[in-house]
C-alpha cells in the first residue's frame, strides 16, 4: 500500500475509487466498507484509496476550544491504522492533516479541492452517518448531487451490525474502557493490539527484581517500551499479552498501558502514555539489548486490573510479581486457543 501525507504528491493515482473516514481501530465495519470499495474499484479498473485525517477532527476542535474532554480516546496509533488498511487490501491511503485550513472548507470546497482536484475521485463510498465540510454541513444528499454534476459516482453503505448491534469505533472504545477484551476483539475481528518500535526507558525494571520484598528475580523485570502516540488511550491498565516480532512464536507477557502512576512524572518518557511489556520468557538470542529498535506488535488479551499507585519500589516489585503470576495462570488456562487465534497475524507490516 502506498501512503501519502497530504495531496498533490507525484505518486498519487490520477483517478481512484475512494472511501473517507477516521478509521480509528479499523474495526469490522471499516473492514466491510473497504471490502466493498475494493470490489467496486476492481470493476472500474481503479485503485482503491482511503482518505483519513490526522489528528482526529475532534482532537483538533478539542484543542481549539481548550476542551480536552471533547477529544475521543484513541483506539490505535496511526501506524496501526495504516497497517490494518494495508491488510484490508487498500492500494493507497492519503493522510490529510486536519488543521484550520481544512476545517474552514465548505462542503462544496471540500468536494472541489479534495475529492475532485486532489484525488480524482471517480467513485466515492461513505457511511450512512457521513458528514463533511465546515460545521459538518455536507451530507450524503449534497455529495450525491455534486457527483451527478461533476462526474463521479456516490454510494452509501449502511451500518455494519453484529447480532443487531452497530459496530462502531465508539463501541470499541466502550469495550476497551470496560476492560472487556473479548468484546473488543469481537468488534475488531482480531485481538486488540498496539505496535511500534521498542524504545529506551529508565531501565528500572532490571533492578526491581532484586527487591527483598518479593524475592529475587535473576533478570529483574526487563520491559519492552512502546510509546502510544496519543495522550488519551482507549484502554489502560495491566494486561496479559502476546508479543509478536521478537521470536518465531509469540511470547507471553504482562503489560502496563498508561502513565505509570508509581513513577516520577518527570521520567525519561515525559509522562506520556506508554505500553511497557515484560515477557514471561526471553529469547536468549536477543541478549539484554537485542530488542531495541525492533518493531513489535503487542496483543492485549486479558485485563488483570487497572493501574495502581505503589508507595515504594518494594511494593511495586511485589505487585509486578503478582501480575506475572496471574498472567501465567491466564495462559495456562487456555494456551492453545490463545495462540491459535493470534497466529494468523504477523509483523509483516513495516510501516
Amino acid at each position: 500500500m502506498k501512503i501519502f501525507r497530504g495531496l498533490h504528491h507525484p505518486g498519487v493515482a490520477p483517478a481512484c475509487a475512494l472511501t473517507i473516514g477516521n478509521f480509528d481501530g479499523v474495526h469490522r465495519g471499516h473492514q466491510a466498507m473497504v471490502a466493498l470499495l475494493m470490489g467496486e474499484a476492481q470493476q472500474r479498473g481503479l485503485p482503491g484509496c482511503a482518505l483519513t485525517f490526522e489528528p482526529h477532527p475532534r482532537d483538533y476542535f478539542a484543542r481549539v476550544h481548550q476542551r480536552p474532554e471533547l477529544a475521543p480516546a484513541r483506539i490505535g496509533t496511526l501506524r496501526d491504522k495504516l497497517a490494518q488498511l494495508a491488510a484490508c487490501g487498500v492500494d493507497q491511503t492519503v493522510v490529510l492533516p486536519f488543521n484550520e485550513r481544512l476545517a474552514r472548507l465548505t462542503a462544496q470546497e471540500f468536494i472541489d479541492q479534495v475529492l475532485v482536484a486532489g484525488l480524482g475521485a471517480r467513485y466515492v463510498l461513505v457511511g450512512d452517518d457521513f458528514r463533511f465540510g465546515s460545521q459538518r454541513a455536507g451530507d450524503y444528499a449534497l455529495l450525491d448531487a455534486a457527483g451527478r454534476q461533476q462526474g463521479f459516482e456516490v454510494a452509501r453503505m449502511n451500518s455494519y451490525e453484529l447480532h443487531g448491534e452497530r459496530v462502531s469505533s465508539t463501541a470499541v472504545r466502550q469495550a476497551l474502557a470496560a476492560g472487556d477484551m473479548d468484546e473488543a476483539a469481537r468488534l475488531l475481528g482480531r485481538p486488540y493490539a498496539i505496535s511500534g518500535h521498542v524504545v529506551h526507558g529508565r531501565k528500572l525494571g532490571r533492578a526491581l527484581g532484586q527487591s527483598a520484598a518479593s524475592g529475587p528475580h535473576q533478570d529483574g523485570f526487563r520491559t519492552l517500551n512502546l510509546r502510544f502516540s496519543h495522550w488519551k488511550s482507549a484502554a489502560s491498565g495491566i494486561f496479559a499479552v502476546l508479543v509478536h516480532g521478537l521470536d518465531d512464536e509469540p511470547l507471553p507477557g504482562v503489560a502496563n498501558l498508561g502513565v505509570r502512576p508509581s513513577l516520577d512524572p518527570g521520567d525519561v518518557n515525559g509522562g506520556r502514555v506508554l505500553l511497557e511489556t515484560h515477557c514471561l520468557t526471553w529469547p536468549a538470542h536477543l541478549g539484554p539489548e537485542g530488542a531495541y529498535g525492533k518493531i513489535i506488535r503487542v496483543e492485549l488479551l486479558h485485563k488483570l486490573h487497572d493501574e495502581r499507585k505503589y508507595e515504594s519500589l518494594d511494593a511495586l516489585t511485589a505487585g509486578i510479581a503478582r501480575d506475572c503470576a496471574e498472567a501465567r495462570a491466564f495462559f495456562a488456562a487456555a494456551p492453545s486457543a490463545t495462540h491459535a487465534e493470534t497466529r494468523r497475524q504477523t509483523t509483516r507490516d513495516r510501516i
